[in-house]
């Protein structure tokens, strides 16, 4: 299977430089999944979409500061840090630039010795690992010296950090933000939970090999990165409940759909409490295991996640889907619209 299968010209303009005033303001794409059929809403509207005895299932990961500036001690030279995965105590796979500069034994200092680090080796795809060191608790010295790691098509700057963070956000460890999480609200929560909707939380930390291109021309040979979930029991309790009892299992984003996949796929298609590291990789061909629909926002041409999506729906109801939100102006990618493939 051809990467090039899932390309699709999008004009640069409707890339999402900013996010819209309000999170629920923005538009929302309702997919058939069987016939292709479409319908265009607003995101507030999306209980109408959803039945009583549903579970709607979010990500509650939250997005580290984790893009650090330091100089190199020996020399002053300017280093730039990005934390992708912590590994043991505080030691961290991180991405630095320019990573010429920094070999192992190099010490870094931010924030004027506020925290400082040593390299103590690579890892795969230029990475080094970075033992830090700081007094007090890591979290609360990263917030104060971190800046929010937007993904590289975001050229703007964000003025409330907040912003890319979901409000449900509390499990501190992603490189990225969930941004089907984004469109929801406390009040809308509020409103679908008193629809008869369950609502429940999984965690996944999302790593930026999320926006890494693929690079092989065959789907079948690309190298899907590793990321950390967790399922509580509760959540796998209510979610086996709520299929015993006929209702949907609805993922908001890929990253949710990934761990109950995950999940699913080891355990003939129940859901148990559980964590550890998936790279599971779903492109079409694939059979559902644990869900029924999904809502996602819209996605890179040849990414991994648009094959993800075309394995629900199908690639050629989902390439129609996208021609037909380039024509209309939807907003694409992390602070763009919604699509609810149903």
């Amino acid at each position: 299977m051809k990467v090039d299968l899932f390309d699709f010209h999008l004009p640069e303009e409707l890339i999402a430089q900013v996010p819209l005033k309000n999170r629920t303001d923005s538009r929302l794409m309702v997919l058939d999944k069987e016939t292709g059929d479409i319908k265009h809403e607003v995101f507030k509207n999306i209980t109408e979409y959803l039945r009583e005895g549903d579970c709607l299932v979010l990500n509650d990961t939250k997005v580290l500061p984790a893009r650090l500036f330091g100089v190199k001690k020996d020399t002053g030279a300017k280093i730039e840090v990005l934390l992708l995965k912590q590994l043991e105590g505080d030691q961290w796979e991180t991405l630095v630039k320019p990573a010429k500069r920094v070999k192992e034994g190099t010490e870094i200092d931010f924030g004027e010795g506020l925290l400082t680090a040593v390299c103590t080796g690579t890892s795969d795809h230029g990475g080094r690992i970075l033992d830090f060191k700081y007094e007090g608790i890591f979290y609360e010295v990263l917030d104060q010296l971190g800046e929010m790691p937007l993904p590289p098509y975001i050229k703007e700057q964000l003025d409330d950090r907040d912003r890319y963070q979901t409000v449900f956000a509390r499990e501190p460890g992603s490189a990225a933000a969930p941004t089907a999480g984004l469109h929801f609200t406390e009040a809308l929560l509020d409103e679908i939970k008193d629809k008869g909707v369950h609502v429940t939380f999984i965690t996944l930390h999302v790593g930026l090999g999320t926006f890494r291109p693929v690079s092989v021309d065959d789907v079948l040979e690309h190298d899907m990165h590793s990321e950390f979930y967790m399922v509580s029991e509760g959540t796998a309790q209510l979610l086996n409940k709520v299929r015993n009892n006929g209702g949907r299992i609805i993922t908001v984003g890929t990253t949710s759909t990934r761990t109950l996949e995950t999940i699913a796929s080891a355990n003939d298609g129940q859901f148990v409490e559980g964590s550890g590291w998936t790279n599971i990789f779903i492109y079409p061909g694939y059979q559902f295991k644990a869900i029924d629909g999904m809502i996602t926002n819209f996605h890179l041409p040849k990414s991994t996640l648009i094959m993800l999506v075309s394995a629900l729906a199908s690639r050629e109801n989902i390439l129609h889907a996208y021609k037909t939100a380039v024509e209309d102006e939807y907003r694409f990618f992390s602070f763009g619209d919604a699509m609810f493939i149903i």
